[in-house]
């Protein structure tokens, strides 16, 4: 462990020399970034040594695996030109570390060990070759030449290399022997053909290339020297040249008639020719521009800005001495205020808000073209509704829009920004898009209560924080369950690409948590749904409950009424055998002298009625006994046994003894069918 301990601390102090010779960064400082890289030699010289390789900001992490090698290339130029020294740096522990004068033999092991990973993997480049409409892909090595680009784009293009011209590399034409690497290029590269020897065919003449370059899109580069900043700008082809200078007026605060250039070809001698016929290259064009010297200050135009190919004097002739009548430059080429030169956005002190975000929308489309955000029309808080509160999977992000006339940087914002293409589109696709115009101070003061309502006084807070020349802003607002949230503020210092960037970096967030609110919808709704379902089969229940009740109620009911009926019946039936029995003459004896018929009578249930009746009687007589017993003439038939007749068939007014039931007879009751 001891032994490990030590190679351990001998390999950091010959890492920290290294890296001292390489950037002459003082002990400390160089421990503390060491540290930060755990002590990763290339990482470190990485993070120290800038970049000079021409790669874009944009472009840096494409280019991260070849950085360290020009890194480490310069270090060792560096190194060799220090010249060996005697006595190479100790790596004892107790030696102090070598300062940046070591030699270049004791950094020479790690810059070749280093340079060894690095170059391990070539590093290939796209190139996107324009040629008359045509366009074509090619991916080489970085280690390969012009030249082979150009034998590529013989098979593609039917075009001999004697007669072709490759340009828009950002050094100036280069020879085809030229390397790849040497021109430090980004990965993705635009380069276009030229063949000024070879007549263009009927189909590629410029009368009819011409109507299609006036709608391409054209990418100027333009940097701004004296601020070392660069912008980023589209333009379609119709655009002039005096347009594209008026729009750079606003964004660098250099008028017109000052503006010195660099870049412009030759052809572009007037300033109302437009970009298709101006000679730049597409799709992308690189120009510079400064502040020209005034004559009484400038010694040598030259020294400021070598190798001009215009100065636009195009505004200057009518203007050139507005000063003298106390006219700022800022009023007269649209930097000052904005309420004398054009209609305000929007209304002062408007009543209605929805009335106010017509105003805006129509004087937008007026100023900047149809080809804008859809605005809501309607108040802040109904955006906010459509935007929060609908179901989770229809919901939207908020994006407020706040304008200021009086900064620099509305103008290109809304017309460069606002109005491209594939922001339109995305805002119209992701967001609800709500405008408001704060150049008033009535104006802005209503948005700012409205803010407070309805998102906190943070934000409020937040938005009195800008400065008028910080302006445009565009607020991004999410809906969440207890409070709405600002994720982004985008102010109007900004290109196309950051602005979508940072649209998307939003929209991820926002569907991150509008997936959670989907997920916690869909539960609750299946929780209600449940509950429906459970509700729904207790009602039925309750239902069959009831149904089954009142049916059972009306069996019930229907019992009793038909024990009742047969009740009733009953008990006609007994007061009928009673008024029949009592109805029936007394029962003969044998005194009386007269001719007396004895009947013996079956019931059905096997038991026998006997009864004596008078010769004389009717048969309705013995019927009427038979009746008062329980067998009613109605439902039984009396029968004799031998030969069987049917009694009850017989006139009831005939007596027994025309029935021949005379002195004695055997009858049997049988129920009639």
């Amino acid at each position: 462990m001891a032994s490990d301990s030590g190679d351990s601390n001998m390999d950091r102090e010959i890492i920290l020399a290294d890296f001292q010779a390489c950037t002459g960064i003082d002990i400390a400082e160089a421990i503390a970034l060491l540290e930060l890289n755990n002590w990763d030699l290339v990482a470190a010289i990485n993070g120290v040594i800038p970049q000079e390789n021409g790669i874009l900001q944009s472009e840096a992490s494409q280019a991260n695996l070849y950085g360290p090698l020009n890194q480490l290339e310069a270090a060792e130029a560096a190194a060799a030109a220090a010249g060996p020294t005697p006595n190479p740096p100790s790596t004892s522990s107790s030696s102090s570390p070598p300062s940046s004068s070591a030699s270049g033999s004791a950094f020479c092991p790690i810059l070749q060990s280093s340079r060894h990973i690095i170059e391990r993997q070539p590093r290939m480049l796209n190139f996107r070759v324009e040629y008359r409409q045509r366009t074509t892909e090619v991916v080489l090595a970085e280690a390969s030449t012009v030249g082979e680009i150009k034998h590529i784009l013989v098979t593609e293009l039917g075009v001999p290399v004697s007669k072709m011209q490759l340009k828009g590399w950002k050094s100036g034409d280069v020879p085809d022997s030229t390397v790849l690497r040497s021109l430090h290029l980004p990965k993705n590269n635009s380069l276009y053909v030229l063949t000024p020897d070879i007549a263009p065919t009927a189909s590629t003449s410029q009368n009819s290339a011409l109507p299609d370059s006036l709608n391409q899109n054209y990418l100027l580069v333009i940097s701004h020297r004296e601020t070392q900043k660069e912008y980023n700008l589209n333009f379609p082809g119709s655009r002039t040249i005096q347009e594209v200078k008026r729009n750079v007026s606003d964004l660098t605060n250099i008028p017109v008639r000052h503006q010195q250039w660099e870049g412009w070809p030759a052809s572009a001698s007037d300033d109302s020719m437009t970009l298709a016929n101006s000679g730049i290259s597409y799709p992308c064009h690189h120009l510079s521009v400064c502040r020209r010297s005034s004559p009484a200050n400038a010694q040598d135009p030259t020294e400021e800005c070598a190798d001009v190919h215009m100065i636009s004097d195009s505004e200057g002739d009518d203007f050139e001495d507005a000063s003298e009548f106390g006219v700022d430059d800022s009023e007269m080429f649209g930097m000052g205020s904005s309420s004398s030169r054009k209609s305000p956005l929007m209304p002062e002190n408007s009543e209605n808000e929805g009335d106010a975000l017509l105003h805006f929308t129509a004087e937008f489309s007026t100023r900047y073209g149809d080809v804008h955000p859809m605005f809501f029309i309607g108040s802040l808080e109904a955006a906010s509704q459509e935007a929060f509160y609908g179901k989770a999977r229809e919901r939207k992000l908020l994006a407020i829009y706040l304008h200021n006339d009086e900064s620099v940087l509305s103008n290109v914002f809304c017309s460069q920004m606002m109005c491209a293409d594939s922001i339109v589109s995305y805002l119209s696709q992701n967001f609800i898009t709500w405008a408001w115009d704060v150049t008033k101070e009535a104006n802005k003061a209503r948005l700012l209560t409205m803010c407070t309502r309805h998102f906190g006084s943070v934000v409020a807070q937040t938005i009195r924080t800008y400065k008028t020349d910080q302006f445009p802003l565009l607020l991004i607002v999410m809906g969440k369950r207890t409070s709405n949230e600002v994720l982004n503020v985008i102010q109007g210092n900004t290109t196309v690409d950051e602005l979508m960037m940072r649209l998307m970096g939003a929209l991820e967030i926002f569907t991150a948590q509008q997936q959670e609110d989907i997920k916690d919808e869909d539960e609750r709704d299946a929780r209600e749904m449940v509950k429906r379902e459970q509700d729904e089969a207790y009602r039925l229940s309750l239902e069959a409950d009831r149904k089954k009740r009142e049916v059972q109620e009306k069996e019930e009911a229907e019992q009793v009424r038909q024990e009742q009926m047969r009740k009733e019946q009953e008990d006609e039936k007994e007061a009928i055998r009673l008024s029949l029995e009592q109805a029936l003459p007394p029962e003969p004896t044998q005194e009386k002298g007269e001719p007396i018929s004895k009947l013996r009578i079956r019931t059905p249930s096997g038991e026998f009625l006997e009864r004596r009746f008078l010769g004389s009687c009717k048969l309705q007589v013995l019927f009427d006994f038979v009746a008062s017993k329980g067998y009613p003439f109605e439902e039984f038939k009396l029968l004799t046994t031998f030969p069987r007749k049917n009694i009850t068939q017989l006139d009831p007014g005939s007596t027994l003894l025309d029935a021949k039931l005379f002195p004695q007879e055997t009858l049997f009751l049988e129920a009639r069918e």
